[in-house]
């Protein structure tokens, strides 16, 4: 595996695309305070939302993380 650590962030704009898209296949939009790395992170599972998050997400935290089957 390798180690990513130091790998450089993807563009904004890739981010910014990305979290779009996961914004339509969940039906909804994740809070404005969430950066789009938070959204993607959280809306993939690839980090649990803070007790504060999850009140921010309210319904939407019930659909977490987004799985396309």
């Amino acid at each position: 595996m390798r180690d990513l650590q130091n790998a450089a962030e993807p563009p904004a704009e890739g981010l910014a695309r990305s979290r779009e898209m996961l914004e339509e296949i969940a039906e909804a939009a994740f809070p404005a305070s969430f950066s789009d790395k938070d959204a993607l992170l959280v809306g993939t599972g690839r980090r649990a939302p803070a007790d504060a998050e999850k009140a921010e997400l309210g319904e939407l935290a019930a659909k977490l993380p987004l799985v396309l089957g």
